[in-house]
Parts: C-alpha cells; sequence; structure tokens
C-alpha cells in the first residue's frame, strides 16, 4: 500500500456524491441497506450506519411517499446524530410482474396441484386463482416454461415462493402445474418469467411521479432502475432525470435481472 496514502476510519462512509479529498484512499466498494419496516426507525438506521452503512435503499415497489418520507427523515436524523454521511437512494418499481393479493390472506398452494394465473384484477387471489398485473402473459410463454412466485427469487429449499410449470394458455389466462407445496404471504409478491420480453416501461408512471416528488425534493442520489434491459432503458431514464433539472447528477444503477439484461450487459 502506498505510504503516503491517508486512511482514515469513516472513509468509506463517504457520500457516493462526495468526492474523496486527494488524501484519501477512494473506497470503491459501498455497503447498501433497505431501510424497511423493520430497520426505519433512528435506532436501528444510526447502528447500521456505525456498522458500515454508506447507501440507503429506497424501495418504492411498496409503501407510499409519506411512508418513506418519514423513514428519510429518521436517516436524517441519524446522520446527524452518528456524524456518518450516506447516500439515498430510490429504487424503481419497473415492469415487475405482480400477484395482487387484496386481502393480503397467505394463500397456500399444493405440489401437483393447477394453479390460473389470470389478468383480470376484479378476482380475488385464492389457492387456484391469482390475478396479476400483466394482460400479456398468455401470448408471451408457451407450454412448458417455468415461472416463479414469490417475494424473493426462488431457491428450491424454502416454501415461501413456488415453481410453475405452464401446461395450457386459455384465452387470457395461463394454467399451470404447482411444482413444490408453498405458502405465500407477505406484503408483495413477484412473478418471474426470465425468458420473454415484457412489453412494459422500464421507467412506469408511478415510478416518473415518485421520481418527480419525492425524488426531485429530496436531491436523491442514486437511482436503482429495476429490470433494465438494455443501454436503451439507460438512456432513457438519465434524459428522463435531465428534464428534472435537480437530479440532473443523479447516478444511475442498473438493475441486471433477467436474460434479457444479461444478454446486453
Amino acid at each position: 500500500m502506498n505510504p503516503h496514502l491517508n486512511l482514515e476510519e469513516n472513509m468509506k462512509l463517504a457520500s457516493v456524491l462526495q468526492p474523496s479529498k486527494p488524501s484519501f484512499f477512494p473506497a470503491m466498494t459501498k455497503i447498501i441497506g433497505t431501510l424497511g419496516p423493520k430497520s426505519r426507525s433512528v435506532e436501528i438506521i444510526s447502528n447500521c450506519l456505525k456498522a458500515g452503512m454508506s447507501v440507503a435503499r429506497f424501495d418504492f415497489s411498496w409503501g407510499d411517499i409519506d411512508y418513506h418520507q418519514e423513514t428519510l427523515d429518521n436517516l436524517k436524523i441519524a446522520v446527524k446524530s452518528t456524524k456518518k454521511l450516506c447516500g439515498v437512494m430510490l429504487d424503481t418499481v419497473g415492469p415487475e410482474l405482480q400477484v395482487i393479493n387484496k386481502k393480503e390472506n397467505p394463500i397456500s398452494l399444493q405440489e401437483d396441484s393447477f394453479v390460473v394465473l389470470t389478468p383480470d384484477l376484479d378476482k380475488e387471489a385464492t389457492s387456484c386463482l391469482l390475478p396479476i398485473n400483466f394482460t400479456g402473459l398468455a401470448t408471451a410463454v408457451k407450454k412448458g416454461d417455468t415461472i416463479f412466485i414469490g417475494q424473493y427469487l426462488f431457491t428450491g429449499s424454502e416454501t415461501t415462493s413456488v415453481w410453475l410449470e405452464v401446461t395450457e394458455i386459455s384465452g387470457e389466462d395461463v394454467v399451470c402445474l404447482i411444482k413444490n407445496s408453498a405458502t405465500l404471504s407477505g406484503l408483495l409478491y413477484t412473478l418471474h418469467v426470465s425468458q420473454i420480453h415484457i412489453n412494459l416501461p422500464t421507467l412506469t408512471d408511478k415510478d416518473k411521479e415518485v421520481i418527480s416528488s419525492w425524488g426531485v425534493r429530496n436531491n436523491i442520489d442514486i437511482l436503482s432502475l429495476s429490470y433494465t434491459r438494455d443501454a436503451e432503458d439507460v438512456r432513457h431514464a438519465r434524459k428522463f432525470l435531465s428534464k428534472l433539472g435537480d437530479l440532473y447528477q443523479t447516478q444511475i444503477f442498473a438493475k441486471i435481472e433477467n436474460v434479457e439484461g444479461i444478454n446486453s450487459f
């Protein structure tokens, strides 16, 4: 290591956009912490900052603007009390396919049974029927394709996500064979079909509304662009940020979450 470099303990916690002093050894790796229901109090955020969190992620796939603003206000208090700087990341929803469970009741799915995925959002979610927020699934998949549903990416070793195999296309509905028993529960279920193109914009109308209001108000450091498929998605996001004035310097982090993104990496 260069003996002339002045290493300081807190340099790794510098804001992601604040230039390092010439005497600093730049810390390239950042620790990003998602602030959610169990990690939004001043006390817990302060402990995260002391432990090394350098970027706070606000996930707008759930929760409203007021909820996340309260969390951010707590972050500001924690930053002042700990004297640890922290970047602010707005994570977009993007073209995320979601199962809509209006009543938020746990849904039990049994192995070797069948379940229908439907774009009819007027129907209630049950063990036999799952409404989804996408009308084009029936034309995008074919018999034998695999679909994963859960709060997180399926691992095969837990029971909160389910693996489905497409067996039939019926109009706009997709009939699937359930490959493992699971119970879907919690705030959000996402649907992953990695091999197909989802004909939805990378920045949804909801994303643009959140960025234009919450993002501008809080001068966010980073926009985390969900389901980035190619460079054009990034260019589109940059153009949108530039129009907002105050966010022209906001960094864009492209999230590679599907085959299209990998192929264009």
